[in-house]
């Protein structure tokens, strides 16, 4: 969180030493930590891909033990988050305000997450207690061990935010923010009878004005939902709060986003070594005379390696760190760069092979083959679409007049080749069966640092360390937001949101026609407050149906929907997507709030061209 304080204000910091004597304490143990687990996580990955490949002789507790360690590096990661100010806020409307009212918004939103974590104390303790009698298999450890991480994480927070307070607040202002909040909670104890009998108003006060007024106020966006969840929990039903820690474990552990971190720090590493820069020089000597010539390849990285993680923050984690450096160089602005990664990580969700594809076959029945072949097209489509903004947005941009000679080409792309080699030697191992989605990354890290030790040397290793810290911070930041979202969405489905949504839908006017344009409306909705798997397992099932009534080709009707809830997922104010997006490229978000909407547009009209045109969906079945 980013020091508010003026020498004419003096902070609490100074009544007490032992405080700062903590807080270096707990920031250089959590980063040392948090650094070895990334080690850890890599040598773990890689050796049960050697083990099952090279020897033939998978090794049984490679999977559960870096799933074990997997929480414990997300919680630490989120911690150091916490400290660094890297958690994804909204600050455009904090930021117009007088610096003492700046003061008071910032104690808000301190106190915010420290009552937050403190009611989340608690409940951990219950979790952590329940799943003592859960054995994690292979490795005969109880599961408490893991869960361990988040009542861990959650104190650590706690000290953090503490340490915060007295070093950036005075106390007047400390106790201003304790009346706002005391006095916001009061307020919805008191009302609590009445929210009860409330029924589905609730989900508008909780999910829309509370989320808005605290993300406005400049509250995390993962302690946002964070804070409406349990406030919903708490005050409108008898759920044991305890579901709220169990759907942050649940959403933070999925085995797909331990590719996060892995692809944040291969990223980062390309950076390190080298590569990026001896790709970027070669790809910015062939299109140095085409305007946004960059953009455009930033957008055909995203083509290449959507699905390879089976996480679009994986994704975005492996393009951005390569190309952002350039772009700014050459002067394209921050909000433009995270507006277009963004919208090309929505563009990309149907390209094979797609988690979210393989996710709605599964659970309706469809052919997975089919839905793979069918969102080849529209996803080339959306990414023409995306290339028209570009076009002309970058008319506004500088360009070369004399074209690079063609020596200079060539001899940049020898220097590249083993960069520009790295995504096919990816994708071909997960293709050839040598790495699941998540193991890949870690030969794309091996193979940066042999190729960056051995050919563009030096490499400067004093970095590594800070790399590693970078890598778990970031990853916390990101796998927060989603573990925060699972449990928004829990909350939302068990109101009867779903069943009432597929009532109405049922009684849509207009035929075939209505019921596809309501749909196209209502998945970008969803996916602005759900996160895409979650939203998949809910509501595919129960629309497919639907739409069938419909005469609606079911292939056809997947794409829409994906493409849909993928616009929504990478959409300000709600999408997940869109704070990793920035998270990733170290942008604030109210920099990319404006740039990303006309990018979104052109990826809605070519939802709209796919929904009204079938044949883009069926062509190649």
């Amino acid at each position: 969180m980013a020091s508010g304080h003026s020498a004419a204000a003096p902070t609490m910091w100074r009544y007490g030493a032992a405080a700062a004597l903590l807080d270096r304490f707990v920031a250089g143990a959590t980063a040392t930590l948090a650094a070895f687990l990334v080690v850890a996580e890599i040598v773990i990955l890689f050796a049960g891909v050697v083990a099952r490949y090279v020897f033939e002789q998978p090794l049984t507790w490679s999977d559960p033990l870096a799933a074990f360690l997997f929480l414990w590096l997300a919680m630490l990661g989120a911690v150091l988050a916490l400290r660094r100010g890297e958690h994804m806020r909204f600050a455009g409307v904090v930021a117009r305000m007088r610096p003492n009212r700046q003061r008071l918004f910032e104690s808000v939103v301190l106190l915010t997450i420290l009552v937050f974590l403190l009611l989340m104390f608690g409940p951990a303790a219950e979790y952590m207690q329940d799943e003592a009698f859960v054995t994690i298999p292979d490795l005969g450890l109880p599961d408490s061990w893991r869960v361990l991480a988040v009542e861990a994480g959650i104190v650590l927070m706690i000290l953090t935010v503490a340490c915060q307070a007295a070093r950036d607040l005075a106390l007047r202002e400390f106790l201003a923010g304790i009346a706002v909040v005391g006095v916001i909670s009061g307020v919805l104890v008191a009302v609590s009878p009445v929210l009860a009998d409330a029924g589905q108003l609730n989900l508008v006060l909780f999910f829309v004005v509370l989320i808005g007024a605290a993300i406005a106020c400049g509250v995390p966006i993962g302690f946002a939902f964070g804070v409406a969840t349990l406030a919903y929990l708490a005050l409108t039903t008898t759920v044991p709060l305890n579901v709220v820690v169990n759907r942050l474990d649940q959403g933070m552990s999925q085995p797909v986003l331990l590719a996060v971190p892995m692809f944040v720090f291969l990223g980062l590493l390309l950076e390190l070594t080298g590569l990026a820069r001896s790709m970027v020089a070669f790809l910015a000597a062939l299109l140095d005379t085409i305007r946004g010539g960059l953009s455009y390849v930033l957008l055909g990285a995203m083509l290449l390696v959507s699905g390879i993680s089976g996480s679009k923050a994986a994704d975005m984690a492996a393009v951005a760190p390569s190309l952002f450096p350039e772009m700014r160089r050459r002067g394209v602005e921050e909000g433009e760069l995270v507006a277009l990664l963004t919208s090309s990580a929505a563009m990309a969700d149907t390209i094979p092979p797609s988690l979210v594809l393989i996710t709605f076959g599964s659970v309706t029945g469809l052919s997975i083959a089919s839905l793979f072949a069918a969102g080849l097209i529209p996803a080339l489509v959306l990414s023409f679409a995306l290339a028209v903004v570009i076009f002309f947005r970058a008319r506004r941009e500088p360009t070369r007049t004399e074209r690079v000679a063609l020596r200079v080409v060539l001899r940049t792309f020898m220097v590249a080749i083993p960069a520009l080699v790295l995504p096919f030697v990816i994708r071909g191992a997960v293709v050839a069966g040598i790495a699941t989605a998540t193991e890949v990354s870690t030969i794309g890290i091996i193979y940066v640092l042999i190729v960056g030790a051995t050919i563009y040397r030096p490499v400067e290793w004093s970095r590594l360390g800070p790399a590693l810290v970078d890598t778990a911070s970031l990853s916390g930041a990101i796998l927060f937001v989603i573990g925060a979202a699972s449990g928004m969405a829990w909350a939302l489905t068990q109101s009867g949101f779903s069943a009432d949504l597929v009532t109405a839908m049922q009684g849509v006017p207009g035929g075939k026609t209505g019921f596809m344009a309501v749909t196209v409306v209502v998945f970008i909705l969803l996916g602005n407050v759900l996160e895409g798997i979650p939203a998949i397992l809910l509501f595919g099932p129960l629309l497919l149906p639907v739409a069938q009534t419909f005469h609606i080709n079911g292939v056809h009707y997947a794409i829409v929907v994906v493409v849909a809830m993928s616009i929504g997922l990478f959409a300000p104010p709600f999408g997940v997507g869109f704070y990793s997006a920035c998270a990733i490229g170290r942008v604030k978000p109210e920099a990319a709030i404006g740039p990303v909407w006309k990018y979104l547009a052109a990826l809605t009209i070519g939802l709209v061209a796919i929904a009204a045109i079938p044949w883009l969906s069926t062509a190649l079945l």
